[in-house]
């Protein structure tokens, strides 16, 4: 019961983060603005997106019985394709495609017949409870960086 209220908990900050990053792309702002030497919001929103439909993809596959298929290659690679097979999805699409891999995690999360999930192959696996926070964590990260761009004081 203890290690399902952290699941909880954790999830719930994953909720807010999610909400938080949709309703910054909600302002009706001008989201090709650089935010990284590489990236616009744009690129932000759909690398997220991306990253976030690894993660439903593999702990659906680990819930229906199924090997996961984690992504391949270097970090740096894997982040390029992020944003190379995202780059034409509208914005909408892309917030539409991240609540749906978030309704597909919270469909998982809390079986416990899932010990561990696949992030990356060559990266280690991560409990249930250290995936949501790596992902919380990832999210908040950039979205600090995108009001850093926008909303200077």
């Amino acid at each position: 019961m203890l290690k399902e209220s952290q699941i909880s908990a954790k999830l719930a900050l994953l909720r807010d983060e999610l909400e938080n990053l949709i309703s910054f792309f909600e302002q009706n702002l001008d989201y090709n603005l650089m935010v990284y030497d590489l990236w616009n919001a744009k690129d932000i929103l759909g690398h997220i997106t991306f990253w976030h439909e690894s993660f439903a993809r593999n702990i659906s596959h680990l819930g229906k019985g199924l090997k996961p298929k984690p992504l391949k290659g270097k970090l740096s690679e894997v982040n390029n394709l992020s944003v190379d097979t995202t780059k034409a999805v509208s914005i909408q699409d892309l917030i539409e495609r991240l609540k749906d891999a978030q309704k597909v995690i919270e469909e998982f999360i809390f079986l416990e017949s899932i010990s561990t999930i696949p992030y990356k192959k060559g990266s280690r696996e991560y409990s249930r409870e250290e995936h949501l926070e790596i992902v919380t964590n990832h999210i908040r990260k950039h979205l600090q960086d995108l009001r850093k761009k926008y909303f200077k004081s």
